[in-house]
Order: C-alpha cells, then structure tokens, then sequence
C-alpha cells in the first residue's frame, strides 16, 4: 500500500495510456481508406534520408525518460503534471483530428536511394507504422512538450549542457519525421502551433505567479 501511495501520481499516466493505445488501435484498423491526403509543396523539396531514424526512434525512449524523470526525480511535482496535461492534451485532440478529419499522406518512396541499415530500419518502421493518421505529428508535439518542461525546471536551470542535449534531440526529431517521409510539413506545423498554445495555457500562468512569489519575498525581507 505504502508504494501505491508513494507513486499514485503515476495512475493517470497509466489509465490514459491505455486508453490512449486502444483508440488508437481502433483508428489504425478502422481509417484505411477514403482518407484525407496530406501533402504540401514543400514536402517534396525535403530529401528522404534514413539516417534520421536513429533520433526518430530515440523519441520513445526520450519521451519515457521524461515522464520518469519528472515523476521520480523531480522534486517539483507542479511541472510533472504540467508535463503530463501537455502531452495528454496533444495525444487527446490528435485522436478527436483522426476520428473527425481521416488523414494519411503518400510520401513514402516506394524504391530507396540506398541499402544499409539504416534503411533496414525505416523499411521495418514503414511495415510497423500505417501511413494514416499522421495529422497533426505526435512524434513533434510530444517531443516540444518535453523540450519545454524541461526549459521551465527549476531543478534543471542550472544544467544547460543536458538542457541543450535535450533541445537538440527535440529538434532531430521535429527534422526525423519529414526526412524519413513519415510526415509532412503540415503536420509538424500543426503540432508546433499547438504546442505553442498549450504552452501558453499551463507555463506562463504559474511563471507568473512564481515572479509574484519572488517579488512578494524580495518585499518582505526589504521591510
């Protein structure tokens, strides 16, 4: 009992997890066609390169560190539910964009420019992963969702080496999923923009309300 309770924070992460993966199961087996066709211009100015599977396939790991780490080690458990909120509320409106709106693209090359392993991989991504249900990019808004938790930990203000590691590994994965044709440019948009207002909506109030602390103690102490 005493473990339940020590990590009972973790219930909600586990719950919607598993709603998560079933409804998306639902739409990967239910939208296989009459989809809409995502496809911008720019798109076919970004060359395939396989290489970027590496960090497009570190976002698993990176994403699961990021909600371990917030909620074991982080002593502000403020930002580990600020973190959460963010990722379910992208995870939850890109199931309401799939069910209202099927999308897919057709971007992926049918012949690749190069054998290796690195196209071993993409090749076994590719047979693993529907081309639908892509709008807007998880893999892009969960990745900016840690990327700015992190920014905005006070226990990790002080750590700009990992905070750049981890800002630069968000960036290889924004780049990984058009380079690798799993997604197109609208959908990274999308979840840029989103993520933007999310961000808006559950940072600035409480770094507002932190800089009024901060002023309220500064006064006290002059007096």
């Amino acid at each position: 009992m005493k473990i339940i309770k020590k990590y009972k924070h973790f219930l909600p992460v586990v719950v919607y997890g598993i709603f998560y993966l079933k409804c998306f199961q639902y739409l990967e087996t239910h939208i296989t066609k009459g989809y809409h066709l995502i496809h911008t211009p720019f798109d076919d100015m970004i060359p395939f390169c396989e290489f970027f599977v590496i960090p497009y396939f570190m976002w698993f790991g990176f994403i699961a560190w990021s909600v371990l780490y917030f909620g074991l080690c982080n002593k502000n458990r403020r930002e580990y539910y600020q973190l959460i909120i963010n990722l379910g509320i992208g995870m939850t409106a890109f199931l309401v964009i799939s069910y209202l709106y099927p999308n897919g693209q057709n971007l992926r090359p049918t012949v690749f420019p190069r054998e290796n392993i690195f196209t071993d991989l993409v090749r076994g991504l590719y047979l693993t992963d529907t081309p639908t249900n892509v709008f807007p990019s998880i893999h892009v808004y969960n990745s900016v969702a840690v990327a700015v938790a992190v920014e905005h930990s006070e226990q990790l203000k002080n750590r700009p080496v990992f905070r750049n590691v981890c800002l630069g590994l968000t960036v290889l994965i924004v780049f990984s999923t058009m380079f690798l044709k799993q997604h197109s440019v609208s959908d990274v948009c999308c979840a840029l923009v989103m993520n933007a207002g999310t961000c808006m909506l559950l940072y600035r109030p409480a770094k507002a309300g932190n800089a009024l602390r901060t002023r309220e103690k500064k006064a006290k102490y002059r007096m």
